[in-house]
């Protein structure tokens, strides 16, 4: 992986204990930044990923819903009074609850909005008051293909994927002039737990589907996300970035 050079920067990764966000709380480290990873209940892979990397002193690990506007406030206040500054801000932390929308819960459709494009939405709005005071700064967004193909089953993804596409476009042009920059990394198929418990048929159908033949590396998602969020990207605002293999 190309080696971007975050020293002395502070990233937070929502959801950055597990798959793609452990990847990219992992890639940061290796750059050289503070990372604060954070989750919404799973602490055995929080501790898991704690043990792996090995950097007690420069990663973080706090448990709170993005979802809830009093806990994402409150995560702020605490961050205000750990850390001098915020440099990169990747809004990662998503759930799925799938089903077609005829059968959809409406429960089922509050939440993944609540949790993908909300949090989203929460996590940006404390972290641009902080990055302003710097005038610097790096936000992005991990979206999906469903925001822009629409699968079968997952109106509710789709829909709050492609919120992300638009909350982005929005608030690139609101925070341009402060030196901060908010883009999007769209992941196609990525070979991530929720791969791996899929049937192989299944498997085997999605991957004829990606014109490279082979399921994307989490690894290969978090080295997108460190080119956006360097100083070597400070001129790639507002964009879509696609790591799905020509999906």
């Amino acid at each position: 992986m190309t080696q971007f050079d975050f020293s002395g920067q502070t990233a937070i990764v929502t959801g950055g204990t597990r798959g793609i966000g452990a990847a990219v709380s992992r890639a940061f480290l290796e750059a050289g930044a503070t990372v604060v990873a954070t989750y919404a209940g799973n602490a055995e892979a929080a501790e898991s990923l704690a043990r792996a990397c090995g950097q007690p002193d420069r990663l973080h690990l706090r448990c709170f819903d993005v979802g809830d506007y009093g806990a994402v406030q409150a995560f702020y206040r605490w961050f205000e009074g750990a850390f001098p500054s915020l440099e990169v801000l990747v809004n990662n932390a998503g759930i799925r609850r799938d089903a077609v929308v005829g059968m959809m819960p409406a429960a089922d459709w509050e939440a993944v909005l609540r949790t993908n494009l909300t949090g989203s939405f929460q996590m940006s709005k404390f972290a641009v008051l902080q990055m302003m005071q710097n005038r610097y700064g790096r936000i992005v967004n991990i979206t999906s293909p469903s925001g822009k193909l629409g699968f079968e089953g997952q109106a509710n993804y789709a829909a709050s994927k492609a919120g992300q596409v638009a909350l982005m476009r929005s608030l690139s042009k609101e925070v341009a002039r402060r030196n901060i920059t908010v883009n999007c990394v769209s992941p196609g198929f990525i070979e991530t737990d929720l791969i791996g418990g899929l049937p192989e048929e299944q498997r085997q159908a999605y991957r004829a589907m990606v014109p490279l033949r082979r399921f994307g590396r989490a690894s290969e998602v978090a080295a997108c996300v460190l080119f956006l969020a360097s100083h070597e990207a400070s001129y790639v605002n507002g964009a879509t970035v696609e790591v799905t293999g020509g999906l």
